[in-house]
């Protein structure tokens, strides 16, 4: 490697080093902004939060960054480490990303998604969609401007965005992938909802307080291998977890004193999240790649263990006896075999965060499908509403009563859009290395046992290790031996649900 070409190299990475730094602090107020900051201090919090994050634009915006890091790419094969090779192509695309994007166009669009965000939350807070519906729409706007501005554009507007969270999908990819699911998970929902099969769960809305709640995410946290040196957790609107830094993972919940299994799922969820953080290889911070990894790699991981571990036979009969010790006027007159069948119950909700493993996917869809037509154009804002609650009847027989729990549910869309089809893809990337982990051992013994040194061990070397160094099909790929395909996640659902209902019996 040249002296010029190493020169370039480590001003690069020192640039990197001080933008982190603005990207720390931007963290630690965005968790404080949506955790215990105070309602009337949430705008000004949000517009120091801006200012910051616009300081480390600013450094990436520097003429000899940008052209220190073209460097990088024009000589990545003169690169030493294939690390900094992968580094060169992620300033490249991120540099024809942001070429056109000034200093103050960056602060201008963070200033917007601010408001929105506390817009959002006043809007659902007195379930009013009118009080987000311009913030709305100021985000639609500026993320249609964004793409204007790409150099690598791509023709579809959503195309961009979903490229954004994982590389290398489209809108043709998703429909595809979406019509085989509802082909396959309408017409079993259809005969579940007919099933005989009687469930019980009259005692899921017995009342917890706050605090056995608080000691439940403690057990399970601990139990799932989570580190306290190295993590933390607490509550908030709308549970997320922030990784501040390579030792400073922060989790959230949210407490419901008549439904005492939601904070438990949310937790496990952001569990997930919090692990694939923890256990990233520390070359991968060193050469400032940590943040490669996809969303849909990343909600993987979180539904692994929230569903496929989670909600499992033997993960329930391993936290029976501490469920029934932390919450003993729920779980008195309740067994195991019960709150299996109540924690995978499936019953058509309004709500997304509380959908029920099988429904979920078609939560997901009606948020696809109308986000395509909001960034396409084919939607007026102010329709939106109707167009949620209609779709949700369509797809799931129920319908939203107040835009609480209809279109004002999820914050995700003050901050843009393509994010949501991710969840989806998570559980089918989940559901085809479950099968391969399978292979290797009893994952099913392991849960029983609580040997999460191993599931974590295996997940470690084999899912998360390189996570940030391959885009998604090489990843699953190196992972299964496999290509993408939808049928492994269906043939699960197909299967449990299928015993769980006694469908066909």
């Amino acid at each position: 490697m040249t002296k010029e070409l190493q020169e370039k190299l480590d001003f690069v990475k020192k640039t990197l080093h001080d933008v982190e730094s603005y990207s720390h602090a931007c963290s630690v107020l965005n968790f404080d902004q949506e955790t215990i900051c105070p309602a009337e201090g949430m705008e000004e919090q949000g517009e120091v939060n801006a200012f910051l994050s616009n300081k480390a634009f600013e450094l990436r915006k520097q003429h000899q960054f940008e052209e220190a890091a073209e460097y990088l790419y024009q000589h990545k094969n003169e690169l030493a480490d294939p690390l900094d090779r992968i580094l060169a192509d992620d300033l490249h695309r991120e540099y024809l990303k942001t070429k056109n994007i000034t200093p103050e166009m960056d602060h201008e669009f963070a200033l917007a998604y601010n408001r929105a965000f506390v817009n959002w939350v006043n809007a659902k807070q007195q379930s009013d969609y009118e009080l987000f519906a311009p913030s709305l729409k100021e985000v639609r706007d500026i993320e249609l401007k964004k793409i204007s501005l790409r150099e690598n554009r791509l023709p579809d507007a959503y195309d961009n965005l979903l490229d954004d969270y994982e590389r290398g999908m489209t809108t043709d990819n998703l429909d595809e992938i979406f019509d085989v699911c509802k082909k396959r998970l309408v017409p079993l929902l259809k005969k579940i909802t007919e099933s005989k099969k009687s469930i019980r769960t009259d005692f899921m809305s017995r009342t917890v307080t706050d605090e056995q709640q608080k000691r439940m995410a403690q057990y399970l946290l601990e139990t799932l291998g989570f580190d306290f040196r190295r993590g933390s957790f607490t509550t908030t609107e709308h549970p997320f977890t922030d990784g501040l830094g390579r030792n400073d993972v922060r989790v959230t919940t949210h407490y419901y004193p008549a439904m005492f299994s939601s904070s438990m799922f949310s937790i496990i969820h952001e569990c997930g999240h919090a692990l694939f953080e923890m256990y990233q290889p520390g070359e991968d911070w060193e050469h400032y790649i940590n943040g490669d990894k996809t969303m849909g790699m990343h909600e993987s991981v979180s539904r692994f263990y929230e569903n496929r571990i989670g909600r499992s036979k033997a993960f329930v009969d391993l936290i029976y006896d501490k469920t029934k010790q932390i919450f003993p006027e729920v779980m008195h007159d309740v067994s195991s075999r019960e709150l299996y069948e109540a924690l995978n119950v499936v019953r058509p909700s309004l709500i997304r965060t509380e959908a029920d493993e099988f429904t979920y996917t078609l939560h997901i869809i009606i948020r696809y499908e109308l986000e395509k037509l909001i960034v396409n154009g084919n939607a007026k804002i102010e329709d939106l509403p109707g167009l949620w609650n209609d779709t949700y009847e369509k797809y799931l027989g129920v319908r939203p009563q107040n835009d609480r729990e209809g279109i004002l549910q999820d914050v995700h869309w003050s901050s843009g859009f393509g994010y949501f089809s991710t969840y989806a893809l998570g559980n089918m990337y989940n559901a085809m290395y479950y099968e391969t982990m399978s292979r290797d051992f009893d994952v099913s013994q392991a849960v029983l046992n609580g040997d999460f040194a191993k599931i974590n061990g295996w997940m470690k070397e084999r899912v998360w290790k390189n996570a940030n160094r391959e885009t998604p099909k090489e990843w699953i790929r190196e992972i299964t031996g496999g290509d993408f395909s939808v049928e492994p996640y269906l043939d699960y659902l197909e299967k449990k649900y299928t015993a769980l209902y006694e469908i066909g019996e």
